[in-house]
């Protein structure tokens, strides 16, 4: 059994989503797969990004906020991000508005100069003021090619290099994001997997339009974990006040391996059963090399049991502390616990009821 055995993670990267998916699989967690936003023209702007990395680079224009911040959320998914952020660092930025100024601020550098107007023109004019034979620049699009701009710089010398900042297409199967997030509100979702900022957004996005955004953020607050390729797609979950966590490099193994160490230490259990130890990880319960899988509700149930091994919970606690349904009753408590026992199989007897007073668990 792996180290995310028990644990269920919600995939939402469309590009190299079947990589994250393997990697996961691989450790033992079940995957539901949620595509947000699939890519338009990639392969264009990966091109462009590790062409920026062949040589450094002496100006770096940034037009846009979310053109940006786009750049370097994909950046990080290829393991570029540092390395571009680097880059970025040693050059002079120059920022055209304020939306992209702080774009340019919040991944960690400084702009040296931004016109007082939001005109590409003024950015040209400040550009050729300066001696640009032999310099690299590295000019970064959003929406409609800067040909004219490029050419300019051409003129003089310069080696451009466009960067065609892709487009978020809607997702393929929206129902599917649908049900990834009535999932994360039931709390049948231990961690979110997030590759890029907008998908972030397009994901609490479509909870907003369920009508399920601030139950979706306060499962995202208490139980659901959230995991973020770097800190670049992180921030709209950062702006949210949501807890996020992210690896110190930008790649789908470093995030496989971060999950590894945290999801296990926030969500396992180890009890004692009649001399022997039983680990509660996720909604998998494991007794002598024997995998118990439960059910979600199962498993919120004997986990609220198990922070308090031996003690006697009524049915009205456990109602107010596993379940999440508003509508729920103390009949709803009733059921799953006979289910829960079902699925414990020749171990039913860990759940033990008390008459009149309500359950605990039967170890020491």
């Amino acid at each position: 059994m792996g180290p995310l055995t028990g644990f269920t993670v919600g995939v939402t990267a469309a590009r190299r989503g079947d990589k994250l998916v393997a990697l996961l699989t691989r450790r033992g967690a079940r995957v539901v797969e949620a595509p947000v936003l699939p890519l338009e023209d990639d392969v264009a702007l990966r091109r462009a990004t590790e062409q920026c990395l062949t040589a450094p680079l002496d100006y770096v224009v940034a037009t846009t906020g979310v053109g940006w911040r786009g750049w370097m959320s994909a950046a990080d998914g290829w393991g570029h991000g540092a390395d571009l952020a680097a880059a970025c660092r040693d050059a002079v930025v120059l920022t055209r508005g304020p939306k992209a100024t702080e774009a340019v601020r919040a991944s960690g550098l400084d702009e040296a100069w931004s016109p007082t107007t939001e005109a590409t023109d003024e950015l040209l004019t400040w550009l050729l003021a300066r001696p640009l034979a032999g310099r690299r620049i590295a000019v970064q699009e959003h929406g409609l090619p800067l040909d004219t701009f490029a050419a300019a710089l051409r003129e003089r010398g310069a080696e451009v290099v466009s960067v065609p900042v892709y487009r978020w297409a809607p997702p393929e199967d929206p129902a599917s994001v649908r049900r990834l997030v009535e999932q994360t509100v039931r709390r049948e979702i231990h961690a979110l997997t997030f590759t890029s900022a907008p998908a972030i957004t397009a994901f609490l996005e479509t909870a907003a339009a369920e009508g399920l955004r601030e139950l979706t953020l306060e499962a995202m607050r208490a139980d659901v974990l959230s995991l973020c390729v770097g800190p670049v797609c992180a921030r709209p979950l950062l702006e949210a006040d949501l807890p996020v966590v992210w690896p110190e490099r930008g790649r789908l193994g470093a995030m496989v391996r971060t999950l590894t160490e945290v999801l296990p230490a926030r969500s396992r259990r180890h009890l004692k059963l009649g001399g022997r130890e039983l680990v509660l990880q996720g909604s998998v319960l494991l007794v002598d090399g024997e995998s118990y899988w439960l059910s979600p509700k199962g498993a919120a149930l004997l986990r609220t049991l198990a922070e308090h091994p031996g003690w006697v919970l009524s049915r009205a606690e456990l109602l107010r502390r596993a379940w999440a349904d508003s509508d729920a009753d103390e009949h709803a408590v009733e059921a799953a616990v006979a289910r829960l026992r079902a699925a414990l199989g020749p171990h039913s007897d860990l759940v033990r009821t008390v008459p009149k007073r309500g359950y605990r668990l039967a170890v020491g």
